[in-house]
This record gives C-alpha cells, structure tokens and sequence, in this order.
C-alpha cells in the first residue's frame, strides 16, 4: 500500500495548526515534511509561508527552548547546544541567546542538583566523589568552569 501524497496546502495547514499549539524550529518543519516525502522546492515554498506568517521563528523558538531547558531540566550549555543543532536552528541564532544566560542562572540550577547527587554518591574519599560529580554534571551539559565554581562554593558541611 502506497502512502498518500500529502499537497503544499494541506502540509501548510498541518503545520501550522502544530505552530498554534507549540513553537517549533524549521528543522522541525522540514523533517516533517521530509517524512511526508514532500518535493524539495514544496518543502522550501511551505518553510517560507511558515516564516512569513510568523508560525516559525528559530529565534523565538530558540529562546524558549533555552529558557525551558535551563529551568525545568537543568541542563547545560553543551547540552542546550547540542540539542539546538539536532532541531536544525542554525549556530549564529542559538549561540548569541545562549550568551545572554549568565554564569549565575546555570549555578543556580546546578547547585541544588549536585547537593542531592552528592548525598547519593558511594565513594572511598571526597577526591573520588568530586570526580564522579563531575562526570555527572558534565553528563546534564554543564562546562567544567561552571562544574569547579559550584563545587568549590559549596561548604562540605551544607552539602552533608
């Protein structure tokens, strides 16, 4: 049984009808499309009608996206970036809004996360728990410049 070719006009409506409920990046739309086996020139006419009728917008997406991922994930830089790129947002977006992020908004994320793993790591000193806090949080994305400053901030005595 052959798929059913899907035209321009019901893509566009398709997602667009997506955009209304969630933002999404045009790597997103593209991949869709792709799925949907949609011509190269169709896939590029829908993307540009997205744009232009601001259902796409990879930078406003890309400001949600950073802000979600940092507040309710707790993730990192690294990770952020990396996710960014598998939604096909393009570097020079993602990259001048994930400057924007101070050092301080992703300490204060990181701290109360490595508080309680710190609790739950089994170690034989406090050399070996610090390495595998750090192989944890760069795990969730985080730089090691970070990593250090939160680790060396915290007073043993709070965290156990």
């Amino acid at each position: 049984m052959q798929k059913k070719t899907i035209t321009e006009q019901e893509a566009l409506v398709k997602l667009s009808g997506l955009c209304v409920k969630a933002e999404h990046s045009s790597g997103e739309m593209l991949q869709k499309m792709r799925l949907w086996q949609m011509a190269d020139d169709a896939r590029e006419r829908v993307l540009r009608q997205l744009v232009d009728q601001q259902f796409v917008d990879d930078a406003r997406f890309a400001k949600a996206f950073i802000a979600d991922k940092i507040q309710y994930n707790g993730w990192g830089r690294r990770k952020i970036e990396q996710a960014l790129r598998l939604k096909g947002v393009a570097e020079s977006i993602y990259m001048p809004i994930l400057d924007e992020v101070s050092d301080e908004e992703y300490l204060a994320q990181l701290r109360p996360l490595l508080k309680s793993k710190w609790k739950q790591i089994r170690a034989n000193s406090d050399y070996e728990r610090s390495g595998k806090l750090i192989k944890f949080a760069m795990s969730r994305g985080y730089t090691l410049d970070i990593i250090r400053q939160c680790i060396d901030s915290a007073v043993e005595a709070d965290w156990e």
